[in-house]
């Protein structure tokens, strides 16, 4: 194809040289004679004469899209001065100038090196100029031509945003437009028909149908129902060349949706024919509180969005004033809820006749209704234990302070509201009552007083009352009792505690030395209304009169003047006073006035009738001398005393002094019943004329009085009336002394060895001493000490064998 386009062109160029030159010598004759001069002055050449202008020179053109091995020739240029002879250079420069066109510098041929698109540039602007090689000054002036690329039909038409999305209401009629489509071709649509395009459908019929010329999509099929179809998919396709054979061809995808429209009624599920009456069952427990929620019915709707959108009402039945419907958030379900408490015993079972209609209705399909469905729902009443129930929800009571312990208050009943009708049994809430001022009976429910009752220390009690089932402890009702303590003047008013006064030395007849008022922790109904007088004995007193203002408060007045804290110093004044109510209380209380010293204003300056005693001389210095003596005096005695005491040795000081569980050591052994000379044998003998002689012990009390419960009186006469010899006497003093330590389990010490004075070596008891023990080399045996009873147990552990069991002593 390139080749014989070139044979053509350059039969064409030669053919219109002799036109370009006469144009050319026509429009810019004159201005071709300047340019000639300026070049003749700028080479040097000889003078100036007319040179003929000999180039070969039109617009160029050339297919696009070339695909052959060799370069593609375009055309060639060339000037009357070019004689062959090679001394003329070709240049070329402008667009694409040695990159997509080349130039033979010799001959003026063009080529192209690259491959030419009409869609990414269609044409170039290219300047040619002949140069001398010699001089290498151009010959002629720059001039431009263009190369025109030539379109050929190699771009399908696009579709530039696609795949596309349409939405269209269900039941549209025919014809209705869904959506306009455009494909773009790349081609040039001034040259031939490359780039017409027509338009047609490949996939979507019947439901739809595409305009040729403008693409625009149109619903070819009525009564589509989204029901029945939601989604749909249609291929459109876009053909150049008007559509005729050969033509390039593109194509896309457009996805419709039909949108709902309310066009289908509801129904509820448990109905398959709409027109008739469905039915729900439910229950619910008497015990359920207002507002519970009881089941949720729904009326289905084959419509979405806002077409399927339900309300719910109550139409008939005998629960519509127990129970209520409403619609939920989605507004889709009808949520029935209890509106009345329950009660199973009263009624076991309501009816409900609920409608249920759509509320966004579309008129062009109101031959397709009613748009409203009726159902019946059946609700059950389960019967529950319930706990007992008060005959009021809560009780208010008003008892004065004043009632009698025992007193019937209130008789609070309560029943079980079951049909086994239980018997109820009453208690107080002891965390309401923590003061324990009420009880209430067990059976019949009578509410009573068990302790005083104070208004001024509680005002109000405020207690649970419990019942609960006698056969069901579980089942507990409560309720509130509010008990308010009325007031009684039960209290005497009086003054506040340690209230003291003081009047100035000053002070003249009639002047008021303080006012006074009572208080009351009663509150009677009117106010309080307080009396004041001076007690009786102290009507007629010189010093001071009381006024009583009649306002709950009194005036103290001086009767005298001339006062003095050298002849008094403090007064006491019994203030009588009483209160208005009944039964009237009252009380006296004393005012305590101090005679004190006043400056020239009324101020008190002192009331401290010793401070006139101390001599003017003395002055601050020498009172704090008399009290630094008298502390050094004190310190002295304080520790005279401390020495004093460290002296003594107290009798336990230390931990090896302790008598528990320690024997006592000695250094010598007495002589026995043969040893005169350590005691008086005849206190033994006689013991109700024994005295104890010296100092006693500090840790046990005297015991030798107490020989004589335990030693009968005939056997300690004189001598001479023996009860069988001395030893049965002290053998039986032991034994006494011995039963007494037994039976006295707190008498110190608990496990340490006692010393009678009676070991020796005449006793019948022989040596207790362990002084002689390391005489003898022959082994003890100390199994006996486990009959000498709980004194001697941890000696009995040391030494010998203690007996689990020992047999009584008696």
């Amino acid at each position: 194809m390139g080749d014989r386009h070139l044979g053509g062109g350059k039969t064409v160029y030669t053919l219109l040289f002799s036109v370009a030159l006469a144009l050319l010598a026509l429009l810019s004759d004159a201005q071709g004679r300047t340019d000639r001069a300026r070049t003749r002055e700028e080479t040097g050449a000889g003078p100036l004469r007319r040179v003929k202008r000999g180039w070969v020179w039109n617009q160029f053109f050339v297919l696009e899209e070339y695909t052959g091995l060799e370069p593609l020739y375009i055309g060639k240029l060339h000037s009357d001065m070019d004689l062959g002879d090679g001394s003329i250079k070709y240049i070329l420069s402008g667009d694409g100038a040695g990159t997509t066109f080349t130039i033979d510098d010799s001959t003026g041929d063009i080529h192209a090196i690259k491959r030419l698109d009409r869609e990414v540039k269609a044409q170039y602007m290219l300047r040619a100029q002949a140069w001398n090689r010699l001089t290498n000054r151009p010959l002629e002036p720059e001039s431009e031509f263009i190369v025109k690329i030539q379109d050929i039909n190699d771009n399908e038409p696009k579709f530039l945003d696609g795949p596309y999305q349409a939405t269209i209401p269900e039941m549209s009629s025919i014809g209705t437009e869904v959506i306009r489509l455009t494909a773009t071709d790349a081609d040039d649509p001034t040259y031939g028909n490359s780039a017409r395009v027509v338009y047609s459908i490949l996939q979507g019929q019947p439901y739809f149908s595409v305009e040729p010329k403008s693409g625009i999509v149109r619903v070819s099929l009525g009564g589509m129902d989204r029901e029945v179809r939601e989604n749909y998919s249609v291929v459109i396709q876009a053909k150049d060349m008007g559509g005729q054979l050969g033509g390039l061809a593109g194509t896309t995808v457009v996805n419709i949706t039909l949108s709902d429209v309310n066009d289908n009624p509801p129904m509820f599920d448990q109905s398959k024919r709409p027109r008739r009456h469905s039915l729900y069952q439910m229950s619910v427990p008497e015990s359920a509180p207002v507002g519970s929620v009881v089941g949720r019915i729904r009326a289905k709707d084959r419509d979405i969005g806002i077409n399927a959108e339900m309300t719910y009402s109550i139409i008939d039945g005998d629960g519509r004033d127990t129970f209520d419907i409403s619609t939920d958030p989605t507004h889709l379900f009808g949520i029935i809820t209890i509106k009345k408490p329950l009660n199973f015993e009263s009624k076991a079972s309501y009816t409900l006749k609920i409608e249920g209609a759509n509320t966004h209705l579309d008129h062009r399909f109101l031959d397709k209704g009613p748009f409203s469905h009726v159902t019946i729902v059946h609700v059950s009443v389960e019967d529950v234990d319930e706990p007992p129930e008060f005959d009021s929800a809560v009780y208010y009571m008003e008892v004065p302070e004043n009632a009698e312990v025992g007193m019937v208050i209130k008789t609070i009943s309560a029943r079980d509201p079951d049909a086994a009708n239980n018997s109820i049994r009453y208690s107080i809430d002891r965390t309401s009552d923590l003061g324990k001022y009420f009880y209430i009976d067990i059976t019949s429910g009578s509410l009573m007083t068990v302790l005083p009752l104070d208004r001024e220390e509680i005002t109000w009690h405020n207690i649970t009352i419990l019942a609960m089932e006698m056969n069901n402890p579980n089942m507990i009702g409560s309720l509130s009792v509010a008990v308010k303590i009325l007031d009684v003047n039960d209290n005497a008013p009086m003054l506040p505690e340690y209230f003291e006064t003081s009047v100035c030395e000053t002070a003249k007849a009639g002047q008021r030395v303080q006012t006074v008022a009572a208080v009351d922790p009663d509150d009677p109904l009117g106010g309080h209304h307080f009396y004041y007088s001076l007690a009786p004995e102290a009507a007629n007193n010189p010093n001071f009169t009381l006024r009583d203002n009649q306002d709950n408060t009194a005036w103290i007045l001086t009767r005298r003047g001339g006062w003095s804290q050298q002849d008094q110093a403090v007064y006491y004044l019994p203030i009588f006073i009483s209160d208005g109510e009944q039964p009237v209380q009252t009380s006296t209380s004393t005012l305590t006035i101090r005679v004190c010293s006043c400056d020239g204003e009324g101020k008190v300056m002192s009331c401290n009738a010793e401070a006139y005693h101390l001599p003017a001389s003395l002055s601050r210095g020498a009172l704090i001398a008399i009290l630094a003596c008298i502390f050094v005096l004190l310190v002295m005695i304080l520790l005279m005393l401390s020495l004093r005491s460290q002296r003594k040795k107290p009798f336990l000081h230390d931990v090896e002094d302790n008598v528990h569980e320690n024997i006592v050591r000695y250094d010598d052994e007495g002589g026995g019943e043969e040893d005169t000379e350590a005691f008086d044998i005849a206190a033994m003998w006689n013991p109700r004329e024994a005295h104890l002689v010296g100092k006693q012990r500090q840790d046990m009390l005297p015991e030798i009085e107490s020989l004589s419960r335990y030693v009968p009186l005939a056997c300690v006469g004189g001598p001479g009336r023996s009860c069988g010899g001395g030893d049965s006497n002290v053998h039986g003093y032991v034994l006494s002394k011995l039963l007494e330590a037994d039976l006295d389990s707190c008498a110190p010490p608990y496990d340490s060895l006692q010393t009678y004075a009676y070991e020796g070596e005449g006793s019948v008891a022989d040596s207790l001493s362990s002084l002689q023990s390391s005489c003898s080399n022959t082994d003890h045996e100390y199994d006996y000490l486990n009959n000498w009873g709980p004194r001697f147990k941890k000696l009995a552990e040391m030494y010998g064998v203690l007996e689990t069991k020992s047999p009584p002593m008696w």
